[in-house]
């Protein structure tokens, strides 16, 4: 692959793995809860999620899967409703910072939420379809290409994971107090419920 072809795919990858969406917000809430590494860990989820993903597109499974509109809707529904439930479960939450909570068990069931809430976006599957196969040249070796573009976004969008848990570190000391974690629960709840009613009234 050139590398002027890297040199244009890395700012604007890096654009999209820095918008705020559910899954960074996840990222800095997990952060501000329990700690950066716990909130790096679960990332790990999301990138399983997206690694699939872009197995997918590179094998052009994506492309069928984007064009069934009876799949995509089930992803679409799935995706709403889960988004649904966190935010319920966000809003009831009185999650302070760094309680006693057991890190093994969290590491793993919060990767898991991750994983489910990124699998289940289907903006993303968009994304994969639609960016990355713009940065290949046909001409090439399509396979290779995918790979070099693929890991790629996947360090960058582990360098966002890190970055929003780093902001949520940052949150923990204005948020220490029971009252205002509990408010800020409740904002994310509401972000994320309303992420989970346009992306469920959204047709494509």
């Amino acid at each position: 692959m050139e590398l002027l072809t890297l040199l244009f795919f890395i700012p604007a990858c890096f654009a999209l793995n820095m918008t705020p969406g559910p899954n960074n917000l996840l990222a800095m809430n997990n952060a501000r809860c329990y700690g950066f590494s716990v909130a790096l860990m679960a990332g790990l989820g999301r990138i399983t999620a997206f690694a699939l993903m872009i197995a997918l597109t590179a094998s052009g499974l994506a492309v069928i899967l984007y064009a069934s509109e009876t799949l995509f809707f089930i992803i679409k529904l799935f995706g709403a409703l889960y988004l649904m439930w966190i935010a319920v479960s966000l809003w009831r939450s009185n999650a302070s910072p760094v309680a006693d909570v057991d890190r093994e068990q969290n590491r793993w069931g919060l990767a898991k939420q991750e994983f489910l809430l990124a699998a289940g976006n289907p903006k993303a599957i968009l994304i994969f379809t639609a960016f990355l196969p713009q940065f290949v040249d046909v001409q090439g070796n399509s396979a290779e290409q995918f790979f070099v573009l693929g890991v790629t976004f996947l360090m960058l969008e582990i360098s966002a994971i890190s970055l929003y848990a780093l902001f949520g570190v940052y949150l923990r000391s204005w948020f220490a107090k029971p009252a205002m974690a509990k408010r800020f629960n409740r904002a994310c709840a509401t972000f994320l419920a309303c992420s989970g009613v346009n992306l469920l009234l959204k047709r494509s």
